[in-house]
This record gives structure tokens, sequence and C-alpha cells, in this order.
């Protein structure tokens, strides 16, 4: 027992002792600044309880309409086999992993006030005044659809995010229902309506429920988005956070703020561990209840919501790229007429410093700056996810009451994360090694369950044949798991390197004015006025989610049986 505990507990050694310096210190720190008597004033509590409310509204109006749409969709997948069905779901996964600066950019330019749907309704009414009969009714300038520094445009954003969670996990409940459940409510005289009532709803009340807590946590901990497109106006708890650190130099609010959120996290995520634990066991093998649309009425449901999914999953990305390659308005801030056309000129100015500024730093120096942090993501998710997961596959006692700390990081916010750096570590954070290691935490959880199953299908025989034949304990891993491992090992760090790559929260308070990333210098551009500025954020928009997208899509080529889920 004690000669198979030490080599177990040297596993641990480097995760836990990387969890415990970066993770658990830094959370300390902020309850020691957060719990302080002095931060707990009038002011400090009001505003707190309104940046809570807050908070909790728009999650829950974010929810509510993610429910609308999905669960309709949720039902389109489940029960209704049509052409392009697997390119439609697809197309509804990949807005979940896509960096916020880029789902952030993609409907600034479809919607905002230089996208495409503001540019076309001014020149349609700018074509409607060049007839005298239409200008009384169409009076004055045109006024740009209002959208972004709205809570519309937040709305609209976490339902382009978070409606994948309900399709998911409400279709994959619904399709393992036993289909002669219904068949016998409906041969005992229930029509549709009833047998979807009191038998379908019942049965995937616990999946519903689930999908429900788990997009209201992801809209309560949301921060690009808020602060992308709903501006300094809608403040959460993540923007005030990031708002008192940074800009107000209040960090011990920002801790108070920050440890509100955490009480707030971990009592959604035990909820969630619970529900999860019901479906779980209700759950039934998966059943081939699914038909082609046959009636008028069925016929209509599935036309129409793959059009709407369609239009609503790709405007916003192929706004994007396009708008990115098209000049609409006049650049570098000059009065010149505007001419339309194609262009390259917002790529070529990424490796431009225009004005000469000696504190400039240039796109493309950010993009090196992405990729620099990514590949040293990698390295250490890799170093500090093997250990862990070689113990977590063969599980004892031990590895059983240290797996669900390995998953905490992810209970809490990047911003969140990012505020115990600056709190925990003050003058170390000039480093610019500060950025790879808050990626690292997020990353780890992401490379240890990728890495676990595949190094538990190892068979033990293999390596004990090996060793009788004289191989050494190198020679053992080197020819009988590294050949096993090397397609996980591949997705593992694909995981690291786009999850590194698209990071934004952690980033934008730990990252240095001179170490910029792609996400941080979109930001950074989208906040300046003038239509190259702006060129530009698309650019780097479009660069951004090429890279992310070719990510997803290998990841889910190498995607391993009985790997789960992310």
């Amino acid at each position: 027992m004690k000669s198979n505990l030490l080599p177990r507990f040297l596993l641990w050694v480097a995760p836990l002792t990387f969890l415990g310096l970066l993770f658990f210190y830094p959370f300390l720190r902020i309850l020691s600044f957060g719990l302080n008597l002095a931060t707990f004033s009038t002011d400090n509590l009001q505003l707190a309880f309104h940046v809570l409310f807050f908070t909790f509204y728009q999650a829950a109006l974010s929810t509510l309409l993610t429910l609308l749409i999905g669960l309709p969709s949720a039902y389109l997948f489940a029960r209704f086999d049509f052409k392009g069905k697997a390119l439609l779901r697809a197309l509804t996964t990949i807005p979940f992993m896509l960096p916020t600066v880029v789902v952030a950019a993609g409907f600034n330019a479809l919607l905002g006030p230089r996208g495409w749907m503001n540019i076309g309704f001014s020149n349609l009414l700018d074509w409607v005044h060049r007839f005298p009969i239409f200008n009384s009714l169409f009076p004055g300038p045109f006024s740009p659809i209002p959208f972004v520094g709205t809570l519309g445009g937040i709305l609209i954003a976490h339902i382009f995010y978070n409606t994948t969670i309900v399709i998911r996990l409400v279709s994959n409940a619904l399709s393992r229902l036993d289909p002669k459940l219904e068949q016998a409510a409906r041969s005992l005289g229930a029509n549709g309506r009833r047998v979807g009532w009191n038998v379908t709803l019942p049965l995937l009340r616990p999946s519903i429920f689930a999908a429900s807590l788990l997009v209201f946590l992801f809209d309560f901990t949301s921060f690009g988005v808020i602060l992308l497109l709903g501006g300094p106006t809608f403040a959460t708890l993540e923007v005030e956070i990031y708002i008192q650190a940074l800009q107000m130099l209040n960090l011990p609010l920002a801790a108070l703020l920050a440890f509100i959120q955490l009480l707030c996290t971990l009592t959604f995520s035990i909820l969630y561990t619970r529900l999860t634990a019901q479906v779980a066991v209700q759950s039934a093998p998966r059943s081939a209840y699914q038909h082609k649309a046959k009636t008028i009425k069925e016929r209509i449901f599935v036309v129409g919501f793959c059009l709407l999914l369609s239009a609503f999953f790709v405007l916003p990305m192929l706004a994007l790229p396009v708008r990115s390659v098209s000049r609409l308005d006049a650049d570098r801030g000059q009065q010149t007429p505007v001419q339309y056309g194609l262009t390259a000129d917002y790529y070529s100015e990424l490796f431009i410093n225009r004005n000469n500024s000696l504190f400039y730093v240039p796109p493309i120096q950010a993009a090196l700056n992405s990729l620099g942090y990514a590949v040293t993501t990698v390295v250490l998710s890799l170093l500090l996810g093997f250990p862990a997961a070689s113990a977590l596959a063969r599980p004892g006692r031990l590895e059983r009451f240290l797996d669900p700390i390995l998953i905490l990081p992810l209970g809490a916010s990047a911003v969140t994360l990012a505020l115990g750096f600056i709190i925990a570590f003050g003058r170390l954070l000039i480093s610019p090694w500060m950025v790879p290691l808050a990626h690292t935490l997020v990353a780890l959880p992401f490379v240890i369950r990728t890495l676990q199953p595949a190094i538990a299908s190892i068979p033990e025989r293999l390596r004990q044949a090996a060793r009788t034949l004289g191989a050494s304990p190198f020679h053992v891993w080197k020819n009988v798991d590294l050949p096993i491992l090397g397609r996980a090992t591949l997705t593992a760090a694909t995981f690291a390197f786009t999850i590194s790559l698209g990071e934004f929260g952690a980033t934008l308070l730990l990252a240095r004015p001179d170490y910029p990333t792609i996400p941080v210098a979109i930001y950074r551009f989208l906040s300046l006025p003038g239509a190259l500025n702006y060129g530009q954020a698309m650019a780097m928009a479009t660069l951004l989610m090429a890279l992310t997208t070719a990510g997803i899509l290998f990841i889910e080529m190498q995607r391993l049986p009985g790997g789960g889920e992310f």
C-alpha cells in the first residue's frame, strides 16, 4: 500500500503546488481584502447591491431568452432528420468556443454604428431622399440603429453564445426518452399538447433545469460581452471588479465584489452538480426516434428554425471577415468622400506605426505576444496535466478527494483570478510570465480531462510485457504510452493553445501595456475613434476567429471516443 501511495503522491506534487501558489493563495488574499471591516461602508454596500441586482437581472433575462430559442432547437435536433443537420449543429457549437472579442466584433460589424445593417439603411434612406415625395415620410438624416451600448446587444450576444448548451443537454436527454411512453399516451387519447405537458416535460425537467443553470452561470460571470457591447453603463460584478481594480484603484472594494461573486458561483456550481447527477441517473440508451418532416406544420417548423438558426449564427461571423476587407467610410479621420470597395489596407496597416508613437505597439507584435503566451501555456499545461491525469487514470481514495479540486479554477471567473494575482503578487506583475500562468490556470482542467481517458485506455499488460523484455521506464513510456497518447496530447495542446489565444478577462488586467495580446489589441482599437482603427479591429478579429475555428475543428476531428464533451 505504501509503495503505491508514494508514487501517486509524487504525481500530485507539481499540480497541487501550482494550484496552491497561483489559485488558493491569491484567493485567500482576496478574502483578507474583501472581508476587511473598512470595506463594509454604506456606499460600498449600496454599490455592491446595485451591481449584484443588475448581474442577476441580465443573467436571468438572458437565460429565459436563450431557452426560448434553445428548447425548440433541441426538439428540432432530437426529433427530426433533415439534410445538413450535422453542419447546422456544428454552426451552433462553434460560437461557444469563440473568444468574446471575436463575437463582439462580429456583432459590431453586423449591427454596430459602422456595421452592415446601419450602413445599408443609411444608403437606402439616401436613395429614398432622391424622390421628393418620400422626404416628408422619412425626414432628417439617418440615425443609426442602437445596438452597441444597449441591454439588447448584451442579451443577443448571450443568446448567441449559450444556445448550444440548451441544444446539447436537452436534445441529448430528449433523444434518450423511450418513444413508447409518448405512444402509450397517444393511444389513451391524449393529443400532442397533453403528451408534451404531462409526459415529455416532466421527464425533461432535470435536463432543462441543468441547462438553464449552466447558461445562467455563464451569463452571470460574463465579462467581455458586457464590456465590449454594453459599455460602462451596464456594470456587472465582473465589469465593476475591473473598473474598481484598474480604473479606480480601489482594491478592497474590488475584492469585496469578487468575494460576493465567488459565493454566488460556488452556490450555482453545487446546484448544477446535483442536477447533472439527476440527469445521469435518468439517462437511458439513445433511441432512434427521429423522422423526416411529413405534415405541413412539421415542415414549416423544420424549415423555419433551420433558416433562423443559420441566419443567427452565420451572419455575425460572416459580417466580420467581409467588413475587414471593405471600405465603407472615410479613413484616417479625413473629410474625404466615401469610397466604397474592397481593400487590404486594414491588414497592411497592422504592420505600420503611422503616428510614429514611442508607446505604440504594432498589432503584429500583439499577435506575436499572443502566440508566445499560447506556446508557453501549452508547455506548462502539459507538464502539469500529465502527472495529474496519470494519477486520475488509476483512481484511489486520494484521487477521488483531489479530483474536484482540479476543477475549481473553472468555477472562478478570469477577472477574479487576475484580481487575485494583483493582490497577491503586486510587483511581480511586471513580469510577462503572469499572463501565461493565468492562462494555464484556465486551460489546465481541460487538458487533464482530455488526457485522463487516453491514459486510462492504455492496457497495463503492454507495459508489463515491455518491462519483462527488459525495457527501462523511459523506453516503456516511449514505445508503449507515447504512440497511444499522441492524438490526445495534440488535442490537449490545441485546447490550451486556443484558450490562451482568446482569453480576454484575465489578460486585460494582467498584460503589460507594452505586451498586449490580440484580444486586448482588438479592444483598444474598438475603443478608439476613426474608420482605420475600426478596420484594424475587424482585421485582427478575423485572424483570431480563423485561428480559433481551426483549433475547434481540429479538436472535433481528434476527439477520442468516450472522452466527453466540453
